[in-house]
């Protein structure tokens, strides 16, 4: 990265130091980033970071765990395709340094709903993860992830009151008819584009309300940028 953009840089991103990287599932890495200038952040659960890789390259990716103290924590699933951020989250290593932009979204827990929903895929899953650990212990909580594989499920809080699904076996619109959730929650929907806008069809056709229904497509095939 040419030295002449530090200063531009300096306005619009962050520094930070990646100084731990953990495979939590077959296909899913764990980044810890520190830094003094990640300090004191203002984060809601389920927001995103976009984070520079491959040179001027941005990928969003959502945060699964922040600390005041000045720690993100992200989750890169290494795509089969191999983009830049999936060969930036498979090879980063501590030590190495990190520009991010600020956390950002909209896509985020709603803490006062009567029930959550959750459903969505590996993509989603670090969103939820994040959503679940701010829950209290005894809130009402469903919901159904699709992984490609057992292996590629992530350790949630609270993941054994969800279903786990297996791709090609169901569908996800399937999965939630079959878990039949009734209206008056929030229902938080993310993952494949396509399967989101099935998901919110199949709750919409239940009876929920579409201002209950919160969503977030992350990728769909053949679409660049969406990691």
């Amino acid at each position: 990265m040419p030295a002449v953009l530090n200063p531009v840089l300096d306005l619009l991103t962050l520094r930070g130091t990646v100084t731990e990287a953990e495979q939590l599932t077959a296909r899913i890495r764990r980044l810890r980033i520190e830094s003094g200038q990640l300090a004191g952040l203002e984060v809601q659960p389920g927001q995103q970071v976009r984070v520079l890789v491959g040179g001027l390259t941005l990928r969003t990716y959502s945060i699964w765990h922040y600390d005041q103290s000045g720690v993100v924590e992200l989750c890169v699933l290494d795509h089969a395709a191999g983009g830049p951020g999936a060969r930036w989250g498979h090879t980063v290593a501590p030590g190495e340094q990190v520009r991010l932009r600020r956390p950002e979204g909209t896509f985020t827990l709603r803490p006062d709903a009567a029930h959550h929903l959750f459903v969505g895929d590996e993509t989603a899953s670090v969103a939820f993860g994040a959503m679940l650990a701010a829950l209290p212990g005894d809130a009402a909580v469903s919901g159904c992830i699709e992984t490609a594989t057992a292996t590629d499920r992530l350790p949630l809080p609270g993941g054994d009151r969800l279903d786990w699904v297996l791709r090609g076996e169901t569908s996800l619109p399937d999965a939630v008819r079959r878990l039949a959730p009734t209206p008056g929650g929030i229902a938080y929907i993310a993952g494949e584009a396509r399967d989101v806008q099935a998901v919110r069809q199949v709750l919409r056709e239940a009876g929920w309300d579409r201002r209950a229904v919160l969503t977030k497509p992350f990728w769909t095939p053949g679409k660049k940028g969406m990691e």
